[in-house]
């Protein structure tokens, strides 16, 4: 593991928090969208991570002693949650029995993503500032 990986693995955890948000403000922005280009309500969208490999050294006693991984956004997916019906008659897109079918997104439950993708930000960053402050104490080591 050269010195510059460990940042590269938080790096990628950065970009994958970020698109994390990104998703988690969308579903918050479409909360109450009953209409959407594809019809119907909009779904809510989730965030799939996986593992990738940051190392740029490929040689052969790297893949003896492992690989170097980080975080990618695998996937957005679409929810498989129910939609929430709601009676209320006087909605343009009330049905004929007066119920309207909202999207599927939770309020409660985005908001607990939203302070745990900030949490796994913060973490992120802390690790590259602590790894920065080895560095620096590295380079006091010859004065």
């Amino acid at each position: 593991m050269g010195m510059l990986d460990i940042l590269k693995i938080s790096a990628s955890g950065l970009k994958a928090q970020r698109t994390r948000m990104e998703v988690i403000a969308t579903n918050l922005s479409n909360i109450h969208s009953t209409r959407t280009e594809d019809g119907g309500p909009y779904k809510k969208k989730e965030v799939v991570f996986g593992t990738t490999d940051v190392s740029d050294d490929k040689e052969f006693g790297t893949l003896l002693s492992g690989r170097i991984e980080g975080v990618k956004v695998e996937e957005v997916a679409e929810s498989g949650k129910s939609f929430e019906r709601v009676f209320n008659p006087g909605h343009p897109d009330a049905d004929s029995e007066g119920y309207v079918t909202f999207p599927n997104v939770n309020l409660m439950e985005e908001m607990t993503d939203m302070v745990a993708a900030t949490r796994a930000y913060e973490a992120n960053i802390n690790v590259m500032n602590t790894t920065k402050a080895m560095f620096l104490k590295s380079l006091e080591l010859g004065k």
